[in-house]
C-alpha cells in the first residue's frame, strides 16, 4: 500500500472535494450544476501519473476528477464552481468548462474529440514528442462525431490516447438499451489497439494504463483504453433513477470505500484525510472571501467613417484566392490547410486549392467527408499554436459543423477567461445561381452570425480577396468564418468603377468597398457578398433608365457589424436597400435594418430589403432564377421606395 499512497491521496482529495461541492450546492453557494466523479477517481489518477509536461488532456461535462489529477488545483477548482474571481477561470466556465496550463474541458458529448484530435496532430506537424488525452463516457459512443474522430487519428497516426470511463448507464439510461455490438470493436474496426481494465482492481488499473500510455507515447499512434467503472452519484446534483440495490452493490465494491474501512484505524490515513479536508476548508473560505469578477463588455471598434482609394489587381476571384493562400503557406509556417478533396489533381470543388499540394505536399491534405470532424480539428490545430484553414466543400455542409463553430470554436477565449485563443478559419462557397439545388445553394451565413468572439468576413467583386486574406492571416485573433460565393469565382475582382463613380474603401482592417457617386445620391444600397454583381448591375441600369443615383456599400465583415459607415450617405438620401441572397427571416439584413432604425440620426430613413423566397431553393434554373434576388427585383424595390 505505501507504493500508492500518493496515489491514494489524490483520489481521497478528488472525493472529498466533490462530496464538499455537493454540500455547497445544498447550501446554495453554487451555481448551475455538478457533475461528480465519485466512484470513478482512480481513472484521472491512473492516467496523469504517466503524463508528462508537454502532453495535453482533455475532458468532459465530469471533469473534476480529471482536472485535480492532472492540475492539483484544488483552491483553483473550487472558486471556479463558486463562480469567483479566483476561480481558474475567473467563474466563466463553471463546473463543466476548465482550463488551466494543457488542460481544457467542454460541456458537450463528443465534440471536444476531434479538438483534442487536432491538438494531437500540432504535436505531430510541430515534432513536439507529447501526446493528447481525450476522456470520454459512454454516453458519448453515440455520437457521430466521433468516429469521424476514430477514422482520422487513426488514418493520419495521431499520438492520441482515447480513455473511455464506461459506467453503464449515460446519465439516466441503461446502456442495455442504448449501446449495439461491444465497445472494443468499434475502436477495433479503424484498426486502433484497445485495452481494458477497471477501477475495481485499481493496483491493475495503474499498470494497465501506463502501458497504453506508454504505447502511443513510443508508436506516435492512438490508442483506445476502456476502463469499466461506476459513478456512485447521481449524473448530477441527485436525479439519480437508477436501482438503489445496484448503486449499493458498487458502493460496496468501490475501491475508496473499501480502504476506508479496511484501514480505518490507520495513522496515515487519518493524517491524510485531515490534511485534504484542511485543504478543502482554507480552499472554500478563499472562495467565499473573493469576489465575482467585473464584467466588460466586448466592444468591437465602430466602423471608419473616412474613404480612401486602394489599388489592387484586377485579377479572377478564384485565382486571387489560391494565389493567396499560397503566399501564406509560403510566409508563415504555421498554416495547414485541410479540407474533402482539396489536393491535386482535383484541387477543389472549386479549384480554390489546385496545385497548392502539389508545392506544399505536407501542409495541405485531403480528408475525409467529415465536417465536424476537420472543423473539430481545426479548433485543436489552432489551440495547439497552428493557423489552420478548413475548406468546406459546400456552405450548405456547415449545419454539420455547427456544433465546432457554437459551442467549441466561439466559446474557448471567453469561458477560458480569455486565456487562450482559436484562430481557424473555414472557408466555403455559398449561394445559388448554379443549379445545384435545394440542398446545394442555400446562404446559411446568418445562421452563424451572433456568436461573440468570432468574425464573418465574404467576399465580393469590388475588393480583392488576395488582399482580404493577406490581412487577415496578418491579424487573426479569433475563429473566422469566410463566405465564397460559388457566382464570384468566376469573375473578376475589379478595381476599375463604372463611370460617374469613385471606388473607395474605409479605413477598416476588412474595409467596406463603396461606389460613391460624383453627383448626389437618391438611394444607398448595402450588398452582400455575391449579390455585389447584381447591385452594381442595378446600379448603371437605374442610373441610365431611371435617372436614379445610387451609393453602393460593400461590406467585406458582416459579423460584428456597425452601420455607421453608412452615416454621410443615409444623412443624404435617407432611403436604404439592404440585398442579400440568403432568407429574410431572422438574417443580416434584419440586422442591418434594425441597427439603421434604432440609430436616433436615421429616424425617418426609408426601409426595404431584397432577399430570397421563403422556400428551398429549386434545381430548375428558371424556378431558381424567380427565387433568388435579381437585377430585375432591385430596380423594382428602388423604385418602389423612390416613389413611396
Amino acid at each position: 500500500m505505501e507504493k500508492h499512497v500518493d496515489e491514494i491521496k489524490a483520489a481521497m482529495t478528488i472525493r472529498l472535494v466533490e462530496q464538499k461541492l455537493l454540500e455547497l450546492f445544498t447550501e446554495g453557494k453554487l451555481f448551475g450544476t455538478v457533475h461528480t466523479s465519485i466512484g470513478q477517481e482512480m481513472v484521472g489518477i491512473a492516467v496523469a501519473r504517466n503524463l508528462r509536461s508537454d502532453d495535453y488532456v482533455f475532458s468532459n461535462h465530469r471533469c473534476h476528477g480529471h482536472f485535480i489529477a492532472y492540475c492539483d488545483d484544488v483552491e483553483g477548482l473550487i472558486a471556479e464552481i463558486m463562480g469567483k474571481a479566483t476561480g481558474v477561470c475567473a467563474g466563466f466556465g463553471g463546473s463543466q468548462h476548465l482550463h488551466k496550463g494543457r488542460f481544457f474541458s467542454n460541456g458537450i458529448q463528443g465534440g471536444i474529440a476531434p479538438v483534442a484530435a487536432g491538438l494531437a496532430m500540432s504535436q505531430k506537424i510541430l515534432a513536439i514528442d507529447g501526446i493528447t488525452v481525450v476522456f470520454i463516457g459512454d454516453g458519448t459512443l453515440g455520437q457521430g462525431v466521433l468516429y469521424e474522430t476514430m477514422n482520422l487519428a487513426a488514418k493520419w497516426e495521431l499520438p492520441l490516447i482515447f480513455v473511455l470511463e464506461n459506467n453503464m448507464y449515460a446519465q439516466s439510461t441503461s446502456q442495455k438499451q442504448t449501446l449495439a455490438g461491444e465497445i472494443e470493436a468499434r475502436f477495433n474496426a479503424f484498426g486502433i489497439p484497445s485495452f481494458c481494465s477497471n477501477t475495481w482492481e485499481w493496483e491493475n488499473l495503474f499498470t494497465s494504463l501506463e502501458k497504453s500510455v506508454q504505447q502511443v507515447r513510443k508508436t506516435r499512434k492512438p490508442v483506445f483504453h476502456q476502463v469499466d467503472t461506476f459513478r456512485l452519484m447521481a449524473h448530477s446534483k441527485g436525479d439519480d433513477n437508477r436501482p438503489e440495490e445496484l448503486v449499493a452493490h458498487y458502493r460496496e465494491r468501490d475501491p475508496l470505500n473499501r480502504l476506508m474501512a479496511e484501514y480505518k484505524d490507520a495513522a496515515w490515513l487519518k493524517s491524510m484525510l485531515f490534511e485534504i479536508n484542511a485543504r478543502i476548508e482554507k480552499a472554500v473560505a478563499i472562495a467565499e472571501d473573493s469576489p465575482f469578477v467585473e464584467l466588460s463588455d466586448l466592444v468591437e471598434e465602430p466602423s471608419s467613417r473616412s474613404w480612401e482609394t486602394r489599388g489592387f489587381e484586377k485579377e479572377r476571384v478564384v485565382s486571387a484566392i489560391r494565389n493567396a493562400l499560397g503566399e501564406a503557406l509560403e510566409k508563415d509556417d504555421r498554416i495547414v490547410i485541410i479540407g474533402e478533396d482539396i489536393e491535386s489533381p482535383y484541387g477543389g470543388a472549386f479549384k480554390a486549392t489546385a496545385n497548392l499540394s502539389e508545392r506544399y505536399p505536407d501542409k495541405v491534405r485531403n480528408t475525409p467527408i467529415s465536417e465536424a470532424a476537420i472543423t473539430g480539428m481545426g479548433n485543436g490545430l489552432a489551440l495547439g499554436g497552428l493557423l489552420p484553414v478548413v475548406e468546406i466543400m459546400f456552405g450548405d455542409f456547415l449545419a454539420l459543423a455547427e456544433d465546432q463553430w457554437i459551442n467549441h470554436a466561439a466559446k474557448f477565449s471567453a469561458m477560458y477567461n480569455q486565456k487562450v485563443k482559436a484562430p481557424v478559419v473555414i472557408r466555403t462557397p455559398m449561394g445559388g445561381k448554379r443549379g445545384y439545388g435545394p440542398t446545394h445553394s442555400q446562404s446559411l451565413e446568418k445562421i452563424f452570425l451572433g456568436f461573440p468572439g468570432t468574425q464573418v468576413l465574404c467576399l465580393h467583386h469590388r475588393y480583392n480577396p488576395r488582399q482580404l486574406y493577406r490581412s487577415l492571416f496578418a491579424s487573426i485573433d479569433r475563429p473566422t468564418l469566410v463566405i465564397e460565393n460559388k457566382i464570384l469565382y468566376a469573375q473578376y475582382v475589379d478595381p476599375n468603377p463604372p463611370p460617374g463613380y469613385r471606388l473607395c474603401f474605409n479605413k477598416d482592417i476588412f474595409p467596406v468597398a463603396r461606389l460613391k457617386p460624383s453627383s448626389h445620391a437618391d438611394l444607398t444600397i448595402v450588398g452582400i457578398g455575391g449579390m455585389s454583381l447584381d447591385c452594381e448591375q442595378a446600379l448603371n441600369i437605374l442610373f441610365e433608365q431611371e435617372e436614379v443615383v445610387v451609393d453602393l456599400f460593400l461590406p467585406s465583415r458582416i459579423y460584428p457589424f456597425d452601420c455607421s459607415f453608412m452615416i454621410e450617405s443615409l444623412n443624404s438620401t435617407r432611403r436604404l436597400i439592404v440585398v442579400e441572397e440568403g432568407q429574410g427571416f431572422v438574417s443580416l439584413s434584419s440586422e442591418i435594418l434594425s441597427q439603421v432604425a434604432e440609430t436616433h440620426s436615421f429616424r425617418g430613413v426609408a426601409l426595404a430589403r431584397v432577399t430570397a423566397a421563403p422556400r428551398p431553393v429549386p434545381a430548375a434554373r428558371p424556378l431558381e432564377e424567380k427565387c433568388l434576388p435579381s437585377v430585375d427585383a432591385i430596380i423594382k424595390k428602388a423604385l418602389e421606395i423612390m416613389n413611396a
